[in-house]
């Protein structure tokens, strides 16, 4: 009979078929009242504007001079010159391309960053659903090892138990409370990280299910839809197009400044008036500005090769490791689930086939393998969640 219970314990399963979850619900709330992604909407709302200033026409000049002429006969003078100076006409429409494409940025680093954030709120709402499902076990595990101690209490007086079995179970009893307290607390503690989320809006997750999963292509077909919708990525591209246009900007500005404008004169009773230009020679400000913007490029590059190779074996790893959890899950779900392996131990134990002691090793035995099936269950999901963050 033992040997059929230890069998039993061994072959025990759990299902992974779960109800719909509600955390889509709970980060579509986060996405609309977290104040991280609200501050960065601000932030990279304003530096798109600020991407626009500064590219207009210098302000205007305006010069007076009055000249008081020596001998006396001499008469005086009046200067008034008006100007305005601007860039060759090709820096303005290069500027407003770099505008344009610091935009784009602008737009992908607050994606970037708000992604980030998502996810993190939900390996918090994976946590929680896993602590969720785990209270479920250790209630039962403390209702019914409370049940056994009043059980052995009750022999105890009648004289048919022993204060070891009243021991043995008041300190299983300790042991589980402690779990339980411990689970209802970090319980605690994720809702709490949940609502500071939400900008702090209360919002609790109860589900004991996680989210569905959606079928995940072959390695080769899914590292490419992941790196095509990878937003650092994306931004590290758009760096390259941007050093690109700031090359292009500083050959610009590399070209002639000039000034038109009006120029009145006066003296001894005459006036002169007439247009006034102006060239100004990029001999010394724009000096390395070409040759700097180069090794920003230069940089670019390096940097977005670095991140594609780190992030490829980043991934790798991550879906290697999918994989095996995928198997082992898979296994569990093959194991026979019609046999309830407490029922044949409360069962042996009342019939005296088996000892309190070894009742007792052998609960802790399925209860361990409980505990890490739904540690490997959480994980899976985990895992899960980082391949598809793209798709937050």
């Amino acid at each position: 009979m033992k040997n059929s219970i230890i069998l039993f314990l061994v072959t025990m399963s759990f299902g992974l078929g779960y109800a719909q979850s509600n955390i889509d619900n709970v980060l579509t709330e986060i996405a609309k009242n977290n104040k991280s992604i609200q501050a960065n909407t601000n932030y990279w709302n304003a530096q798109k504007v600020q991407y626009k200033t500064g590219n207009s026409l210098y302000n205007p000049t305006v010069e007076y001079d009055y000249l008081k002429g020596s001998p006396a006969e001499a008469g005086n003078q009046t200067d008034i010159i008006v100007t305005q100076s601007f860039d060759f006409p090709t820096v303005y429409g290069k500027k407003n391309q770099l505008a344009n494409q610091l935009g784009i940025q602008a737009d992908l680093q607050l994606k970037a960053a708000n992604q980030e954030l998502l996810l993190e709120a939900k390996k918090i709402c994976i946590e929680l659903v896993y602590r969720n499902k785990l209270q479920v076990p250790l209630t039962k595990r403390k209702e019914a090892t409370e049940k056994w101690l009043a059980h052995f209490k009750k022999k105890l007086t009648t004289g048919d138990g022993t204060i070891l079995d009243v021991n043995k179970a008041e300190i299983q009893l300790l042991e589980i409370r402690k779990q339980f307290q411990d689970n209802a607390s970090a319980i605690a503690k994720l809702n709490e990280q949940l609502t500071s989320l939400n900008g702090g809006i209360a919002i609790r997750l109860t589900d004991v299910g996680y989210f569905e999963t959606p079928v995940i292509a072959d390695f080769d077909t899914f590292v490419k839809e992941v790196e095509a919708q990878d937003y650092i990525r994306k931004t590290l591209e758009q760096e390259k197009v941007i050093a690109q246009k700031q090359i292009e900007v500083s050959k610009a500005l590399a070209l002639p400044k000039m000034e038109v404008g009006y120029h009145y004169q006066g003296i001894l009773g005459q006036t002169y008036n007439g247009i006034h230009t102006g060239v100004a020679l990029p001999l010394w400000e724009s000096k390395n500005t070409v040759k700097l913007q180069k090794a920003k490029m230069t940089f670019a590059e390096s940097a977005l090769n670095d991140h594609s190779n780190l992030y490829y074996y980043e991934i790798k790893q991550t879906y290697d490791r999918y994989e095996s959890l995928k198997s082992i899950l898979s296994e569990y779900e093959k194991i026979n689930k019609s046999v309830e392996p407490i029922q044949l131990l409360d069962k042996a134990l009342s019939a005296g086939q088996i000892s309190v002691l070894e009742y007792f090793v052998e609960l802790n035995y399925y209860n361990d393998s409980q505990n890490s099936y739904l540690e490997i269950e959480k994980e899976y999901y985990d895992v899960i969640a980082t391949l598809l963050k793209h798709k937050l």
